[in-house]
């Protein structure tokens, strides 16, 4: 009972920083700031549990679906998110008729996932609207600006995935010098878990874009503010 205490205590605080975040239009600097907090409560939570606890634990499956209209290509992105949340994910069809992302893994995981792909989902689209009040922008002529927007979208959702992974790696090497090597414990109980399931998942290759290089730098430099903090590898034991 206590472990499921702390479980629900620790989906309501992402959930909670997952709201706060988003409230007012998420920038690149809030998302970061949100997944570096979601990081250090996950780990703080993998800590806490025991190795059988750990091979004991439920996984799930929780879908993302945008809630706006217009699509952002979170395809670029989606997988590095699934890996900084030990997540494995594929899309499907989702209720609304657009695609959905579906994250499987622990129940700690999977929410934080879903809740990350939205964030970085919010943060594209309000530095994409930044962008599109630059003079950089402007100088792009009317027929060229929608593939300007999905060429800042995509050098965005690209760079926030490398900084997720660079993040995920300095994690991983810290868990591993806690002298229990959970990345493999964990990664072990998703893939079992994973298996069970029996899915006929395939890969898709998407067609060829075409991208104004501009367009898509600018994109990039704003993602690289999801710039990897070693601070967040510098902690203590969790508390209890």
């Amino acid at each position: 009972m206590k472990e499921e205490d702390e479980l629900d205590r620790l989906s309501a605080r992402i959930q909670a920083l997952r709201a706060k975040t988003i409230a007012n239009g998420c920038t690149e600097g809030e998302a970061l700031a949100a997944a570096e907090k979601v990081a250090e409560l996950l780990d703080r939570y993998d800590l806490s549990l025991g190795d059988v606890e750990m091979r004991q634990a439920p996984c799930g499956t929780l879908a993302f679906e945008s809630r706006h209209r217009k699509r952002v290509p979170l395809d670029d992105c989606i997988g590095a998110v699934a890996v900084f949340c030990d997540c494995r994910v594929w899309r499907e069809k989702g209720a609304e008729g657009g695609h959905a992302y579906v994250f499987f893994g622990l129940r700690a995981d999977i929410e934080a996932a879903a809740a990350l792909a939205e964030m970085v989902d919010d943060a594209v689209r309000t530095e994409l609207g930044r962008y599109k009040n630059s003079a950089e922008y402007r100088r792009f002529r009317h027929q060229d600006r929608h593939v300007a927007n999905s060429s800042f979208a995509l050098g965005m959702v690209a760079s926030i995935g490398d900084r997720l992974m660079a993040m995920k790696a300095a994690r991983d090497r810290a868990k591993r010098g806690t002298g229990r090597d959970l990345v493999v414990l964990k990664r072990s109980v998703v893939e079992a878990e994973f298996e069970k399931l029996n899915l006929a998942t395939h890969e898709v290759s998407g067609p060829g874009r075409i991208v104004l290089p501009e367009a898509y730098d600018a994109g990039d430099a704003a993602g690289a503010s999801f710039a990897v903090d070693p601070a967040i590898t510098r902690r203590g034991s969790p508390s209890r």
